[in-house]
């Protein structure tokens, strides 16, 4: 029998497959009675397919998914539908709208796949883009035929709250990329599809580990995943029969693509910035480090050498020696790995964005926390 996670995203006929029955069901009943509704008043018609991706909250493991170190996290009940209708003929156009059209006005975006996304004018239709784009860039790299490009008539309904740390923006992408897919008639594991989502959302200009979109896409009812990296990849863990998760909203908003290169991808830079130093001080060579390290979890075996010379196993120890306390400046940094750091980031426009806006980098700091983090 196939792990759960080489699965294809399963489809369902009816409702109680997906929500059970009760209070949750009836509830659901109403947003998708309502999202079609909606979707026949801006379009005169009704959706060709749904799709729906829900949120999460993590047990353990904050934010070290993008430094390659495992996570445990737990889809949670609210989520995102989509609904989705091909056009045929006519103009080649992407015509996103929402339930809450009050809130979220009706985007219209060209039907092409290579379009740039406009980051430093952030409209609430670009999360669709990101899913689109990757959709086809994945088919591309697979050798994929989906045939020509066609107008999407697409709506939205999201009960995820937004900026609350639950990844509204991952059920986001990745409803929206399955609803592409179906209605594309492709089907991708569950497994790829989490790495398909991780890498579209990057597009939106955050850094994505992978968690969020990893647990959206492969979550079980009644289970927890500890979900691995590089590649992705899940392991079930059952929660306890009968038991009760209170997830408590402060009501602080977090606008993580508006604030990426002074927040999110600001501790991404860094970390990356801090395993190359590392790298280099435990006995890699500058071309070297630069070339293949990327995260701090590609250096840990060469500080947890470093800690059995000095008859211990903790990787904190090479950072104590190696890393100032004193937040280094681009200049020391370039000294040290004799390169540039915009030569080291080329590729990635999100991190050239962190280095216009950063004064310096902590690197002792945050790489002490992620160390501590995984030894719990």
């Amino acid at each position: 029998m196939a792990k759960h996670e080489e699965l294809p995203v399963p489809v369902f006929k009816s409702l109680e497959g997906v929500y059970g029955s009760g209070s949750q069901l009836e509830e659901a009943e109403l947003r998708f009675k309502k999202l079609k509704s909606k979707f026949t008043e801006f379009f005169g018609h009704a959706p060709d397919i749904y799709a729906r991706s829900p949120g999460r909250v993590n047990l353990i493991g904050e934010h070290i998914d993008y430094e390659g170190y495992s996570v445990l996290p737990m889809a949670i009940r609210q989520d995102t539908i989509v609904g989705i209708r091909k056009v045929e003929g006519g103009e080649k156009v992407l015509r996103i709208a929402n339930v809450n059209s009050e809130k979220y006005s009706l985007c219209t975006y060209p039907a092409d796949p290579e379009q740039e996304i406009d980051l430093k004018n952030h409209r609430w239709g670009h999360y669709f883009i990101c899913a689109y784009k990757g959709f086809y860039e994945y088919a591309k790299s697979k050798g994929i035929d989906v045939g020509e490009t066609v107008g999407l008539e697409v709506i939205v309904d999201g009960v995820v709250p937004t900026g609350s740390g639950l990844s509204s923006s991952a059920a986001f992408v990745c409803s929206s990329t399955i609803a592409v897919m179906a209605v594309m008639g492709a089907s991708f594991p569950k497994k790829e599809l989490a790495q398909l989502t991780c890498d579209c959302e990057r597009h939106i200009g955050t850094q994505s580990g992978g968690m969020d979109q990893a647990i959206s896409v492969m979550a079980q009812s009644g289970f927890a995943a500890l979900i691995d990296f590089n590649p992705i990849r899940a392991a079930e863990v059952q929660l306890p029969a009968g038991g009760t998760f209170v997830i408590a909203h402060s009501l602080a908003e977090s606008q993580k693509a508006v604030t990426a290169a002074t927040n999110y991808n600001n501790r991404v830079v860094e970390c990356h910035l801090a395993a190359i130093v590392l790298g280099i001080k435990l006995g890699m060579s500058t071309e070297e480090a630069v070339a293949k390290v990327k995260t701090l979890s590609d250096v840990e075996g060469l500080c947890v050498s470093f800690a059995g010379k000095h008859e211990s196993s903790d990787p904190v120890l090479a950072v104590k020696e190696f890393l100032k306390e004193e937040p280094y400046t681009a200049e020391d940094i370039e000294a040290i790995i004799n390169e540039k750091l915009q030569t080291v980031f080329a590729n990635s426009f999100s991190s050239l964005d962190v280095l216009k806006v950063a004064k310096h980098y902590k690197l002792h700091q945050v790489n002490l926390w992620f160390l501590y983090f995984v030894r719990r």
